[in-house]
């Protein structure tokens, strides 16, 4: 007989779904289990508190050290730096611009644009800025979309926390009830023990046939088997939760819980819940539903973003630049002067033939320097206002196709959130079916213990008086058995579905 914790329909939910293996049951086999996607043990290296694990401190060492939860936080960073180059795009942009050259033979002089034929060496320094002035609104749509991006990003880590909360409450529970049926098995297991001694008692006072001692300890090897099978169920579960905590190898052998008392589920027990009551709060509190609205609105807005390219850019600039370069000469004229003294022949307008002029010019020295660096820095100083404008006109319908991709994506996001909300109105409607079955199964199942314990009362004065086979006594010790192990399953099965209903009702998940 086998009963699992099977309440969702997403990979999430069959995680928590666990194979509870009846370990009293003669059939009975160590089912295959699929480890959960979580890293190795022993990968992290927080420290562990020592003593027996609550669910609460269990929970808490989980969310701590989890990888899928750090992971989601890591989301989280990444969308907020993107948020705020989101908000930086919005402030003018500055850079400064610095080169050092050398000209080797003919090349055009960056500073005279003359034609030069030697070696020079230039520097070039410019410093600009850039602000857009509009850009049809892109900019900003831009920042609205990125604070709704970096808010459901936020929902994300809530989600994965309470996706976690919900595995290790699972795991938790599983270890419970296999440590459960390690004791009840190995309370039959001590009971048939006695059994097989008292038979043997009673053959040697020849009161019973052999096949009733034969008989006996078959069904003590078969209780013994099942002791085993309960233990290696439980060190399967208490791997699985080791492994949703992340704890490393030393850890997990020491790895020991509490064992709080539960009450058993009776007729009352789900008279405080309603389906459609849970549905309607787990819907205005669950993160992935509000993930989900708010990854819509991103889509509405990124459609704003797209429409922006229709409109025309309006940019202003300004700049200043200077520059140096070693071709660069200046011509210092001297206070020194030379005398130079010319002689003009003119021609005497009253005849009488050509007279000489003497006339005497001085001409200053003049000399050819290069100009000093911070000199030419300072001279060639230039500045510059600009304003740019672009018109879209044909882009190759660019804008228009990103606007019908940005229409689409609102589509598939709406649609997301409608599945978000669907899935949660059937993981709570089946936690329902699923609590209301167990607290069924289980009522009946103790009514069934009821009876069954006094027909194996009776079975068993009658096989220690030789009246009934040893086949027919185990016939009903086995039918006991499996009532019992019926009732403890259906027990810890409501116990988990109840918690999963009042984790939709916001409450916290407790034992």
């Amino acid at each position: 007989m086998k009963t699992t914790f099977t309440l969702f329909r997403r990979p999430l939910v069959a995680g928590l779904g666990l194979l509870l293996l009846v370990g009293n049951v003669p059939e009975a086999h160590a089912q295959q289990r699929t480890p959960p996607a979580q890293p190795p043990a022993g990968s992290m290296q927080a420290p562990t508190p020592s003593g027996p694990w609550t669910l609460q401190a269990a929970v808490d060492y989980a969310l701590a050290n989890n990888l899928n939860v750090r992971q989601s936080r890591l989301s989280a960073q990444l969308a907020d730096v993107t948020l705020l180059q989101s908000r930086a795009a919005l402030w003018p942009t500055a850079n400064l611009n610095g080169s050092q050259t050398w000209n080797y033979g003919t090349s055009i002089n960056p500073l005279t644009n003359d034609f030069q034929s030697q070696t020079t060496r230039s520097n070039n320094f410019s410093a600009n800025t850039q602000v857009t002035l509009f850009s049809g609104f892109q900019l900003r749509n831009t920042v609205k979309r990125n604070v709704l991006d970096y808010e459901a990003a936020l929902g994300d880590i809530e989600k994965a926390r309470n996706d976690l909360s919900l595995n290790v409450a699972s795991a938790f529970l599983q270890t419970l009830l296999a440590q459960e049926l390690v004791r009840t098995n190995q309370t039959r297991v001590n009971s048939t023990q006695q059994q097989v001694e008292r038979t043997q008692v009673l053959l040697k006072a020849g009161s019973v046939a052999e096949s009733n001692l034969i008989d006996s300890r078959a069904q003590l090897a078969t209780d013994q088997l099942n002791v085993i099978t309960a233990q290696n169920q439980e060190t399967l579960a208490r791997l699985q939760l080791a492994q949703f905590m992340n704890l490393n190898e030393a850890a997990t052998q020491a790895l020991e819980i509490t064992t709080p008392p539960l009450p058993d589920p009776d007729e009352l027990s789900l008279a405080d819940v309603n389906p459609s009551t849970t549905y309607q709060t787990a819907q205005a509190i669950q993160p992935e539903i509000k993930a989900a609205d708010l990854r819509v609105q991103s889509a509405l807005r990124n459609v704003e973003v797209a429409r922006g390219a229709y409109y025309p850019r309006l940019f202003f600039g300004a700049g200043i630049f200077t520059g140096y370069s070693s071709a660069r000469n200046l011509t210092v004229i001297g206070d020194d002067s030379t005398a130079r003294r010319t002689t003009f022949y003119v021609e005497n307008p009253n005849g009488g033939g050509i007279t000489p002029l003497s006339v005497t010019t001085y001409q200053r020295d003049v000399s050819t320097l290069p100009q000093r660096y911070w000199d030419q820095l300072d001279n060639n100083l230039g500045r510059s206002l600009q304003f740019s404008l672009q018109v879209p006109i044909l882009n190759g319908l660019q804008a228009r196709t990103n606007v019908q991709r940005s229409k689409i994506a609102v589509s598939q996001a709406e649609l997301r959130a409608e599945q978000e909300r669907l899935l949660l109105r059937q993981n709570i409607e089946q936690a329902y079916a699923d609590a209301l079955a167990a607290q069924r199964q289980y009522i009946a199942s103790k009514e069934q213990v009821e009876s069954l314990t006094l027909a194996y009362r009776n079975a068993e004065i009658r096989f220690n008086n030789g009246l009934l086979n040893g086949t027919e006594f185990n016939i009903a010790k086995n039918n006991l058995t499996a009532a019992e192990s019926s009732m403890i399953q259906a027990k810890y099965s409501f116990i988990f579905r109840r918690k999963v209903l009042d984790f939709y009702q916001g409450k916290s998940i407790e034992l």
